[in-house]
């Protein structure tokens, strides 16, 4: 029996659990490379979202000058037009808020009708507009009147000039134009190139599982756009705290009592 792809798209806005592999394709090892196993569950041929037969995945990466690391991810459930072919969906927030786009269709209709955007935060209502423009223009929706059209972000204030909204049209539509099925590009690219996460470098990263056959033998892909503090822990191993690099490091070993603050956030396409 072949495996069946799990077609739902979920998007989860939450302060997260796990940080993305900062990879660069033939440079940085996956930590499956190095050994590491993470859970119970099998993965996919790629351990990537795009084990999940029709995904599409796009990045476009925008580096200039030393003050701008932003960019695009595109998640697309399949190559056809979801306007016309809409695939279920539902948007979940554990502990967060943000400024996520289409959240509300999504939530009364129970569907996605264009595919799935991830870039900073400032830059959503650009996306946004460009999405839209994308989704028009697509033959068959000339007679379209309404796009609801889905967006998520973090803040990549800290590591790019945010105020600047850098993210134009064209590289949306790059995201959007160069997506495809096969490995997937991760850590310091599209929406994660200028994302931090557990004091270290974040960026995209990207996973897979395979359930056995008594479950449905479905495959569950994931793409996360991380963005957030704390202490990175591997296989249970303190990594981050024995590296003496971790959210806040400074101000706990300076002083007891010292004020927290917002932790960041991380983007979940499941």
């Amino acid at each position: 029996m072949a495996n069946k792809p799990f077609l739902v798209v979920t998007i989860l806005l939450v302060t997260a659990f796990a940080a993305a592999q900062s990879t660069t394709p033939n440079v940085r090892p996956r930590a499956s490379d190095l050994g590491l196993k993470v859970g119970i569950l099998p993965t996919g041929p790629l351990d990537a979202i795009t084990d999940v037969a029709g995904v599409e995945v796009g990045q476009a990466t925008i580096i200039r000058g030393d003050n701008i690391r932003t960019g695009v991810t595109a998640v697309l459930p399949h190559s056809g037009n979801l306007y016309r072919e809409k695939v279920p969906g539902a948007i979940f927030v554990g502990n967060g808020f943000g400024k996520l786009a289409g959240s509300t269709q999504v939530d009364e209709m129970g569907d996605m009708e264009t595919p799935i955007l991830l870039t900073s935060t400032s830059s959503v209502p650009r996306a946004a507009d460009a999405l839209i423009a994308y989704m028009l223009a697509l033959p068959g929706n000339e007679n379209v009147l309404s796009i609801n059209p889905v967006v998520g972000e973090t803040n990549d204030g800290y590591l790019s000039d945010i105020r600047g909204r850098h993210i134009t049209s064209d590289d949306v539509f790059a995201a959007l134009k160069n997506a495809k099925g096969g490995p997937v590009e991760e850590g310091d690219v599209g929406a994660g190139t200028g994302t931090i996460v557990f004091g270290w470098k974040g960026g995209i990263g990207t996973s897979s599982r395979r359930l056995p056959a008594n479950l449905g033998r479905y495959t569950v892909g994931v793409l996360v756009q991380t963005n957030f503090g704390g202490v990175l822990t591997i296989a249970g191993a303190p990594v981050g705290q024995e590296l003496g690099q971790y959210y806040l490091r400074k101000e706990l070993q300076q002083a007891a009592g010292g004020k927290d603050k917002a932790d960041g956030s991380c983007m979940i396409v499941v």
